[in-house]
């Protein structure tokens, strides 16, 4: 097969750049055969052009990270990619998301996942269902060398997101999970409860992310109970869901005692000048901790923007804000532009620019946040960007996002 098939142009250009890499004495490289690069002429890659690549890359010592998301390898590249986990010893990073696995693609890299070296696992957009979900709840009783584990937008049903909450009561490795939006039915927070009850018992995950969960108010103080007890989150990522002004109250009582929590993410939700001011009064005389707070397009007006630019002036530690997409008056633009101009506030760590006209003061967007090259990367300029990915640089686990 690997003599008659023609092969990948992407494929054999990306490994030419390695090539030359390699002859620098370069060692530890990730390659890059991302099929949603701009700059070039991209064949993508299949199923059978991953077999070449696998076979490639199967004794290579200097590789030890493969990117090969937005391709099509779909079941079949799955299966050769089980091949590769099973035989390639230095491989520590494996993107593969949005690339048509299913299923049955899950099911083998999980099961391929007992015995490996991997420490960063990315499946986003990878359709692997409850059925796919449920193989790599199980997967997580048995490995002990992954750290990192990416599941959002895989289409997890209920069954498999309390899965992952009782396996990783015991699970002592896992740093980061993301389970952004499963596929849940009902009305009562059932996912959300049991994760917060594996908060309780877990004392080594370092961060999760729960955006588009169906996360209410209700949810939320199941998560902030837990928050009392746990030692060691320090991201939380609640983007997206159905959280008001009422589930601040919650978040803001628990950020008084916490110590631990350095990054939320809570863009997206209907917070309102009610719960930004709740925030606003702990962080300006409890919380000590708190690195990073996006309250992206939260309905937040004039009023409570302003009142968590005072909690900057009193709080020396709360170093990153993100605010766009709120209501901004001029009260809102001046405030923030004296934070800036004065030095509190750093440009890089922000995600709009003051600028004046006819004597006003005005807010410009910047393209900074706490995971802005989430879903794609930047040709441009340096991928993992402090300023674009600020979240993953606070809190660091694993060097690729």
């Amino acid at each position: 097969m690997e003599k008659s098939q023609k092969v990948n142009s992407f494929i054999l250009h990306a490994l030419k750049g390695v090539d030359k890499e390699i002859e620098t004495g370069l060692k530890g490289i990730t390659l890059n055969i991302a099929g949603n690069n701009p700059s070039m002429s991209v064949e993508r890659v299949t199923g059978e052009d991953f077999f070449i690549l696998s076979k490639t890359l199967e004794k290579n010592p200097y590789i030890n990270g493969l990117d090969v998301r937005y391709n099509l390898i779909s079941d079949v590249g799955a299966y050769h990619a089980t091949k590769l986990l099973q035989q390639q010893y230095n491989l520590v990073y494996l993107n593969l998301m949005f690339n048509d696995i299913g299923p049955k693609g899950g099911e083998l890299i999980a099961k391929a996942l007992h015995n490996t070296t991997l420490k960063y696992l990315r499946m986003t957009g990878n359709k692997v269902e409850n059925k796919g979900g449920m193989f790599f709840a199980a997967m997580l009783q048995i490995n002990s060398t992954l750290e990192k584990l990416d599941l959002g937008d895989c289409d997890l049903g209920m069954q498999s997101v309390i899965a992952f909450a009782t396996v990783l009561t015991q699970n002592q490795t896992i740093k980061g999970i993301t389970l952004n939006r499963p596929i849940l039915y009902g009305e009562q927070d059932e996912s959300t409860v049991h994760l917060g009850h594996m908060l309780k018992e877990n004392h080594w995950l370092v961060e999760i992310h729960m955006s588009k969960h169906d996360v209410r108010n209700c949810g939320l103080k199941h998560l902030c109970d837990a928050l009392y007890l746990n030692k060691s989150l320090r991201y939380l990522d609640v983007s997206c869901n159905k959280i008001t002004h009422d589930g601040m109250v919650f978040l803001a009582d628990v950020l008084k005692s916490n110590t631990t929590l350095e990054v939320i993410d809570l863009s997206f939700n209907r917070l309102e000048n009610t719960g930004a001011k709740n925030l606003s009064e702990t962080l300006a005389s409890h919380n000590r901790s708190l690195k990073a707070l996006s309250v992206v397009s939260c309905s937040i007006q004039g009023e409570g923007l302003v009142a968590l630019s005072q909690s900057m002036k009193t709080n020396p530690i709360l170093s990153n804000i993100y605010i766009w997409g709120n209501r901004f008056d001029e009260a809102t633009c001046v405030a923030y532009s004296d934070l800036i101009q004065m030095g509190r506030l750093k440009p890089d760590n922000t995600d709009v620019e003051p600028f004046v006209v006819d004597g006003h003061v005005y807010l410009a967007e910047v393209s900074n946040g706490l995971k802005k090259h989430y879903y794609w990367t930047p040709t441009y300029r340096d991928t993992f960007s402090h300023s674009s990915n600020a979240g993953y640089s606070l809190v660091p686990v694993g060097q690729q996002l």
